[in-house]
């Protein structure tokens, strides 16, 4: 199936936020690739240059290190843009519980900030939420329409009620300013420029894979996931974006499997020698976890198109040629300019 998002895009400026994040930096990528002009905004909280580093340099990409959290934000953004994706927060469990209150800061002060720059010059905006606004779901597989079991005291709390307020800001804004603003759900994404060390299942266990020591599954590893390659990813969010839609959309892979399966798949890709330890498994992680994509496939001729085993050799293949081992646990990059 070919990609669902054009090669060439109806955007002349964008801004994206959390630029050089993962997912952040693939954007900026595409999106340049396109014909578009981005600017790219990230305080390197939890973010690195390393991922934007090949950027640097070409015509149409501009860094910017600032605090969208900061109402004087705007002050330092250019603009006019057509296109705000709002990809700025920390997303993985070792990031988001060292830096609580900027994890919700994010989610509040920086999204109302963006809505305000998307309602400054009528700009199209796309949030990033997460399946994480399901909680530990009842409802399987999860529909848009699923209004999800969530702890709102519990330590995952900051991260998920964070996405849960920026949904419910996006489309207060959408109905009471006509704001062109929509909203997508990502499930389990992952590739290339994930940190090693960043607290996810598909970086840890590539990881320690590739070092050849024991890949360590929480719980009993019964717990299952839908991984979907960050290219296909990318796909579905600039389709949405390129839309009108309001409504949440989820966004994810099909390939629902344990996350001892994922880790026996790593072993098996990488020819490991490595065991499988079983570690404890953390308050409130969710039991089961599949998007149902009937929304997106009908909308948006969506669907992923990588499959596990491309994905992972892919993965593993930037793991293996990334030079030493550079220091990228959550304690290299300190939080800053919040």
């Amino acid at each position: 199936m070919a990609s669902s998002a054009p090669d060439r895009f109806p955007w002349r400026h964008a801004l994206v936020t959390g630029g050089a994040g993962f997912l952040g930096s693939h954007l900026c990528e595409r999106l340049l690739a396109g014909g578009v002009t981005v600017d790219c905004a990230d305080n390197l909280a939890s973010g690195s240059p390393r991922n934007i580093a090949h950027l640097e340099g070409e015509n149409g990409f501009r860094f910017l290190r600032l605090d969208i959290s900061d109402p004087s934000c705007a002050s330092e953004l250019g603009g006019p843009y057509d296109l705000v994706l709002h990809f700025a927060c920390p997303a993985s469990p070792a990031d988001y519980l060292r830096m609580p209150l900027e994890t919700l800061d994010v989610g509040s002060l920086g999204t109302r900030n963006m809505l305000g720059i998307a309602a400054r010059d009528g700009a199209r905006l796309l949030l990033a939420s997460t399946s994480e606004v399901y909680g530990d779901p009842l409802v399987h597989p999860q529909r848009e329409d699923y209004w999800g079991n969530v702890n709102p005291v519990g330590p995952r709390s900051v991260y998920d009620e964070s996405k849960r307020f920026s949904e419910a800001l996006v489309t207060a804004h959408a109905a009471a300013r006509g704001t062109n603003a929509g909203i997508v759900r990502l499930f389990n994404t992952y590739g290339p420029r994930m940190r090693a060390h960043d607290g996810r299942a598909v970086p840890t266990f590539i990881s320690q894979a590739l070092a050849g020591e024991p890949l360590t599954v929480a719980g009993d590893g019964s717990q299952t996931r839908s991984l979907c390659y960050v290219d296909d990813t990318i796909d579905g969010v600039l389709s949405v974006a390129a839309s009108k839609s309001v409504r949440p959309v989820n966004i994810g892979g099909s390939d629902e499997t344990t996350v001892r399966e994922i880790a026996r798949r790593i072993v098996k890709l990488t020819s490991s020698a490595s065991r499988i330890d079983y570690i404890d498994r953390p308050v409130d992680d969710p039991e089961r976890r599949r998007p149902d994509t009937t929304l997106v496939r009908e909308m948006f001729g969506w669907e992923p198109r990588v499959s596990w085993e491309e994905g992972l050799e892919r993965t593993i293949a930037f793991f293996a040629s990334l030079p030493g081992a550079p220091d990228d646990s959550p304690a290299a990059f300190p939080a800053r300019e919040f």
